[in-house]
């Protein structure tokens, strides 16, 4: 597998980390490429990189730990937390349709529009999108695209919106709710969600396809919808702690893996032989990650270019 990994890696100039596990024993980790081009900085197994809409796996975690604990129902209209806030959304709208893809909700950033992240322009200044609260001025002025419950269509916005609602119910900041409820009892310590005009030693800068990093791109502290940070290991950590039941009870672990819609539940992908799946892209950053619970196997392809993780997650899919 090193081999092939190796030649797609440099024929695809990857930048990033791929590790494969399997019970307990690490079968694959590898670093390619620069974590920063200017300085000349190698990324290494444990640097941080952004995981785009892989938040979404943790938001809908921490949600259902809300819920687990009575501040939330899955019924929980949206309404009832955002009050006068966001009027489009509909009455109707709970948080399991938003969990699930099947609000109808409109979306500040539609994939079935927008499909180039590096072409789409955020409506406010990232550098003003620091808080759950201060994405009220990008959430707002979208009219739902359908009824709630009708369909699946994947939607950016619902989760930033369950992020308000989780901060509202609990009055505790989104991002800390985060930490508290999903990062420490995995034990993902080096998983948060950094500034992108403050990141830390060890983390990788993200790169468009023309070299820029993408610092005006993105909002500059991620939210429900992506803009978390981790290393590989976190991830492997992630699906170790969900499936042991020590982050949600294992009850809940299973309404989640329970298909909402043909390939997804709450928060996760799904495929029909029983393996779940987190993934993302975005403007300089791409990230691939499944865990298989049969063999106790998690295959993780975390790239800081946007289109990096691809390539190389393919290759990975072919069997060891």
């Amino acid at each position: 597998m090193e081999s092939e990994l190796d030649r797609v890696a440099t024929e695809t100039a990857f930048s990033g980390v791929v590790r494969v596990d399997r019970g307990g024993d690490v079968l694959v980790e590898r670093a390619y490429g620069l974590a920063d081009r200017r300085w000349e900085i190698p990324n290494a197994v444990d640097t941080r990189f952004a995981l785009a809409s892989a938040t979404k796996g943790l938001t809908a975690l921490t949600v259902v730990s809300l819920i687990e604990t009575g501040s939330l129902e899955l019924a929980t209209r949206a309404r009832e937390l955002l009050r006068d806030d966001l009027p489009l959304i509909g009455g109707d709208v709970t948080v399991e349709h938003l969990l699930s893809h099947r609000s109808g909700i409109g979306d500040y950033f539609d994939e079935d529009v927008d499909s180039d992240p590096e072409a789409y322009a955020l409506s406010a200044p990232a550098s003003a999108l620091d808080t759950t609260e201060s994405y009220l001025a990008v959430l707002d002025g979208y009219p739902a695209k359908f009824a709630a419950g009708e369909r699946f269509s994947y939607c950016n916005s619902g989760y930033v919106v369950l992020a308000l609602i989780a901060e509202r119910a609990s009055g505790v900041p989104f991002h800390e709710l985060v930490a508290q409820r999903v990062c420490e009892p995995a034990g993902m310590h080096d998983t948060a969600f950094l500034r992108s005009d403050d990141l830390p030693a060890g983390a990788a800068l993200g790169y468009l396809a023309d070299g820029r990093t993408n610092v005006f791109h993105l909002p500059v502290r991620g939210s429900g919808d992506g803009g978390i940070y981790a290393t590989a290991a976190d991830l492997r950590a992630l699906w170790t702690a969900l499936l042991a039941g020590r982050i949600v009870a294992s009850t809940w672990v299973a309404e989640m893996a329970r298909p909402r819609s043909e390939s997804y539940g709450l928060g996760v992908w799904l495929d029909d032989s029983g393996v779940v799946r987190l993934e993302g892209m975005d403007a300089g950053v791409s990230f691939y990650s499944t865990h298989d619970p049969r063999t106790d196997e998690t295959r993780t392809v975390v790239s800081n270019t946007t289109m990096g993780a691809w390539p190389v997650a393919r290759a990975l899919r072919e069997p060891t």
